[in-house]
């Protein structure tokens, strides 16, 4: 619940400004606050799962975007769970501009892709050693299929 707020304060960790400082004196606040409550995650199945989002030019700003193109770009965010339980997780800016929502989320898409190729090649790997019981299919879940 704090990677976007940590995500936004580091973009800036080469330059901060004093508003960076309350902001992360505010995440460290929270963290604090926070520190007796958990999440306990209880696997019951080997179900794997992908959960992608995007955010077409999401930070766009009318006022500075002749100057940086930057605030164009989209938010990508995926979450890879294995039973109920987060393995991977990123939310990044995409590297090019996306002309659509529709294609923000296939940019997306591609992205967690990449991620997910990978894992299911190593758990299929991990079942035939009879390590892990074998996986069912992934299920991805993003706006673009909803």
């Amino acid at each position: 619940d704090i990677a976007y707020a940590v995500h936004q304060c580091a973009r800036f960790s080469s330059d901060p400004r004093s508003s960076h400082t309350k902001a992360v004196k505010r995440i460290g606040r929270y963290l604090l606050a926070t520190a007796d409550k958990r999440i306990i995650l209880q696997p019951n199945s080997t179900s794997f799962e992908c959960w992608v989002d995007a955010s077409h030019a999401g930070e766009w700003n009318k006022e500075t975007a002749p100057v940086d193109p930057a605030t164009a770009k989209s938010r990508s965010g995926y979450a890879i769970t294995l039973g109920v339980c987060p393995i991977l997780w990123a939310s990044k800016m995409q590297t090019e501009i996306a002309l659509s929502s529709t294609e923000a989320e296939y940019i997306a898409m591609s992205q967690a892709m990449r991620e997910v190729l990978p894992m299911m090649a190593l758990m299929q790997e991990a079942a035939e050693m009879g390590v892990l019981p074998a996986a069912e299919i992934p299920k991805i879940h993003c706006k673009v299929f909803e």
